[in-house]
């Protein structure tokens, strides 16, 4: 039972937002020290000041690009798993580190990839294509498929 708790608070959502939380506490922290630098009015700790402030304000952004990415792929999930489409990978033979065996998730990849070019348009198409890149280790290319997928799904105009 403990362990079935503390598995529910390490959830990747929840790891996201503590860094949120610490990044916001880093921004507030180094934003102070880096007024503090500019206001000094001495040149060499005006640019030091700047460059502290800007790091962390790129950090937040991409953070906040991140939680969005991730909500949107979760919205995506669920409007998935209500309409029962939710594509499923049970069915693949899995390694004993409990990742799918490479050749069943090539077959796998190769058989979404070729259901989206039957239907590119298709969000739930490339939302799959994601999961299957996902699956065969390119998790680069699952992100561009998922951010497709997420494109695709906010001009669905059945939604």
């Amino acid at each position: 039972m403990a362990e079935s708790k503390q598995r529910r608070l390490l959830t990747p959502r929840t790891t996201a937002f503590v860094v949120a939380a610490v990044l916001l506490v880093y921004l507030v922290l180094m934003g102070d020290r880096a007024l503090t630098m500019v206001l000094s009015g001495q040149p060499v700790f005006i640019v030091l000041g700047v460059a502290i402030f800007v790091l962390p304000v790129l950090g937040a952004v991409l953070v906040v690009d991140q939680l969005r990415f991730g909500a949107s792929t979760e919205r995506l999930a669920r409007r998935l798993d209500d309409e029962g489409a939710l594509p499923d990978v049970s069915h693949l033979p899995l390694r004993p580190s409990g990742r799918v065996e490479r050749d069943a998730a090539d077959a796998w990849f190769d058989e979404k990839q070729a259901e989206l070019e039957a239907d590119p348009e298709n969000w739930r198409r490339w939302f799959a294509l994601a999961q299957a890149y996902d699956l065969a280790g390119d998790r680069n290319r699952g992100r561009k498929a998922m951010r497709r997928a997420i494109e695709l799904e906010r001009h669905d105009p059945a939604t």
